[in-house]
């Protein structure tokens, strides 16, 4: 399975070089790797330009300076770079939108690419990852197995043709409605947890504080259909974890505040539909595994609802 990596990097000097280690110095190498310098004030074209001055297979494309951050920009970024990977005719079986605050070990990228090459259903790929002060997504989120998160995500070539790539959507969420759209069309969705990464910045944070970061996430949790049920449980289960009761609230009030303003969703009827059907199969896994005494697993509540993803 040979495969190529995206970048869309902004205001990205500290990390930037801890993630082009990690790709360099991986046992399988990518084909090409598109690095997308959107229009950083800093050094991260820079420090791009000097690994791409060494690895013929790193390309570093720059965007004009802009003020503001915009979730829509990496969508295009991300689906502009794949065009051009298909126009040029580029040899691979995958692609992976890789955040450049990304680090992980030299046979991550060798790990995901044996996964491909083992289940022809297989859609979507990644890892659980971790973060500063002790975070573990397969323990403090119930996103689940069936789902990747937007820092390390590789599709196989088909499955993301077929699903039209991101959506460029401003208000964030593209690489969410990304992963779920491939699992509304059949495909295997599927994060293993035998390999970890390390994401160096903690999610939403770019730009923005912790407190304000929640409350764009209890946002998004509208604008991408989630149920207002599962919404009060992922808002009582925030105020056990710092900061406690002012990011419980934080996401309760981003959700409420977007449903009294009706925010349009950029998602389709059916996959609100599946999103929530999703949403409910585990707060019952959950209620269960609670009415038994057991401690829910995060990761695999998913997989304990019967789904065939």
């Amino acid at each position: 399975m040979k495969y190529v990596l995206i970048s869309s990097s902004r205001n990205e000097e500290k990390f930037i070089p801890l993630t082009l280690d990690s790709v360099t110095r991986q046992t399988q190498l990518p084909e090409r790797w598109i690095i997308v310098d959107d229009g950083s004030i800093d050094r991260t074209g820079e420090i791009a330009e000097s690994y791409a001055k060494i690895f013929p297979w790193i390309t570093v494309i720059h965007n004009p300076r802009r003020e503001g951050r915009s979730f829509a920009a990496k969508a295009n970024n991300v689906n502009a770079a794949f065009a051009k990977l298909e126009s040029d005719h580029a040899a691979f079986d995958a692609i992976g939108n890789l955040d450049t605050d990304t680090t992980f070990a030299p046979d991550y990228m060798e790990f995901l690419m044996q996964k491909f090459a083992a289940d022809p259903k297989l859609g979507c790929t990644g890892t659980p990852f971790t973060q500063d002060g002790g975070y573990d997504s397969t323990k403090d989120s119930f996103e689940g197995e069936n789902y990747v998160a937007g820092p390390i995500q590789f599709f196989r070539r088909e499955c993301f043709r077929e699903i039209g790539g991101y959506v460029a959507n401003p208000a964030g969420g593209v690489d969410w409605i990304a992963v779920m759209t491939a699992r509304l069309k059949g495909w295997t969705v599927r994060s293993f947890a035998d390999k970890r990464y390390h994401h160096h910045r903690s999610m939403g944070t770019a730009e923005r504080g912790e407190v304000f970061a929640l409350f764009s996430y209890g946002e998004k949790d509208y604008y991408l259909g989630g149920s207002p049920v599962w919404q009060l449980f992922r808002v009582t289960y925030r105020m056990a974890k710092k900061p406690y009761l002012v990011g419980g609230l934080a996401l309760f009030f981003g959700y409420f505040w977007a449903a009294l303003r009706r925010v349009k969703r950029p998602v389709s009827d059916d996959l609100m539909k599946f999103h929530r059907m999703d949403q409910m199969k585990k707060l019952k896994a959950i209620l269960r595994s609670m009415l038994h005494l057991k401690k829910a697993d995060n990761f695999r509540v998913a997989s304990e609802t019967g789904k065939t993803n």
